[in-house]
């Protein structure tokens, strides 16, 4: 009952939310409304949630399930405020498939796919910028990584993540 508890909980928050910080006061609420949690264990979880990579909100939910009702419980109320990106996402694929062949989502993704191939192309010079440049000098040798790290990905099809690690192995020596 308490998995259920937790996932409706959750979704409730997810759904009533925006994110991060604004999760923070629905979080203590129902754990605190549920005797889930005191605001001691609270300030705690949200500054583990804080300095954890990862989304604020998924972290919280993470560690206050886990609290809750153990490893269950992390899955259930990680389940919960995960669930309005899922329904949306659900929403978008469902309308996409209806409307594919009209000629207003055609007008529409004429306009959406050179915004979203700018934003990458803007990520992709910052990344360029930061990675292979130290101050005004070129750092060659994290260029050959770039290049030997594309070479591996096209021509002998490695995965991304033999490629990050391999990557990052090469840096640090």
């Amino acid at each position: 009952m308490v998995l259920l508890e937790l996932f409706v909980s959750f979704v409730k928050i997810g759904f009533t939310s925006f994110g991060g910080m604004s999760m923070v006061p629905l979080i203590m609420q129902e754990m605190e409304s549920h005797g889930w949690m005191t605001a001691e264990d609270l300030s705690n979880l949200i500054a583990i949630a804080e300095m954890t990579p990862g989304p604020l909100g998924v972290n919280c939910a993470t560690f206050a399930g886990n609290q809750a009702a153990g490893p269950l419980g992390g899955v259930a109320a990680v389940a919960g405020v995960l669930m309005p990106a899922y329904t949306l996402t659900l929403c978008a694929a469902m309308f996409y498939v209806k409307f594919r062949s009209s000629s207003i989502m055609s007008g529409i993704l004429s306009v959406v796919r050179p915004v979203c191939i700018a934003l990458i192309l803007d990520v992709v010079v910052t990344l360029i910028l930061t990675n292979y440049f130290v101050g005004s000098h070129v750092d060659c040798m994290a260029v050959a990584i770039g290049i030997l790290m594309l070479f591996l990905i096209v021509k002998r099809k490695w995965s991304v993540p033999r490629v990050i690690i391999s990557a990052a192995v090469i840096g640090m020596v």
